[in-house]
């Protein structure tokens, strides 16, 4: 299936990336999906909307050349230009990084719209990495993006603060915010001893666009700099691929410890789990 563009190819697509819940692999995500984008030769921006506890630059092993940062080209200290970070790995990547010792009050939403769209007309996709929860991080790095990729884990309270955004994700005009499950452990699953993925696609009730397993080979690749989506023969690596092939409009299967059963037969299974 040939992949789906913008229709208008001058205007990339701006897509935030967020979650309720910190600690659920958010920055991560956007890390390794930006650089799967890029190895299948679409050009992608990153943009590190978490002023003041920074993080996307060490995922992406390239702290040491950060010069100017997101606050910089806010307060026009710089060119926008002058502050994205070419990857030489992928050259179809960018980073554009948050200031470390900032106020998150410095950006203002409008701010932060007009820097995405004039991104838009550079990259086939601009990803803003949000800070998790509500507060105004997550109202600076909504502004701009047209769609929405939610990140959560198979727990109950990860589960409802991830809920509790994609009502606010709505109310904002995101009309269809696509789900990414993340590190997910089929075999506590069949044990009943995690949240089964139907059951967190029934409650939150929006479509599931990828589902990366817990591994160690992810905590690895961060602390090195390493994106583990740049090994595409590696489990978690093909996770991500796959999600970047299904934003692209292709049909990519799910794996297959994802099984459809009714909502009677996971009852059942939890209650015989309990006894």
């Amino acid at each position: 299936m040939k992949d789906k563009l913008p229709a208008n190819k001058n205007i990339g697509r701006a897509i935030v990336v967020t979650s309720g819940k910190g600690g659920v692999g958010k920055t991560t995500s956007t890390a390794n999906l930006g650089v799967a984008l890029a190895m299948q030769g679409h050009s992608a921006v990153i943009i590190d909307a978490d002023i003041g506890l920074r993080n996307l630059d060490v995922v992406m092993g390239l702290e040491e050349h950060i010069t100017f940062t997101l606050v910089d080209v806010i307060d026009k200290k710089c060119r926008t230009k002058q502050a994205l970070i070419k990857d030489k790995r992928f050259p179809n990547l960018s980073l554009l990084a948050a200031a470390q010792m900032a106020d998150i009050m410095a950006i203002q939403p409008a701010q932060m719209a007009k820097l995405v769209e004039e991104l838009a007309k550079d990259f086939e996709f601009v990803l803003v990495d949000s800070p998790a929860g509500i507060e105004r991080g997550f109202q600076n790095a909504i502004a701009g993006a047209k769609e929405a990729i939610v990140v959560t884990t198979p727990e109950v309270s990860s589960v409802r603060d991830a809920d509790r955004i994609i009502g606010l994700l709505k109310a904002a005009n995101f009309k269809e915010p696509k789900l990414l499950l993340n590190k997910i452990r089929p075999e506590m699953m069949k044990r009943r001893e995690m949240m089964d993925i139907e059951d967190v696609i029934d409650i939150l009730d929006i479509e599931l666009i990828g589902v990366v397993a817990e591994a160690g080979e992810i905590v690895i690749a961060s602390n090195r700099g390493e994106p583990v989506a740049s090994d595409e023969a590696s489990l978690t690596g093909k996770a991500y691929h796959d999600i970047a092939k299904r934003l692209l409009g292709q049909q990519v299967p799910f794996p297959s410890f994802i099984k459809k059963e009714s909502v009677f037969t996971r009852i059942a299974g939890f209650l015989k789990a309990s006894v």
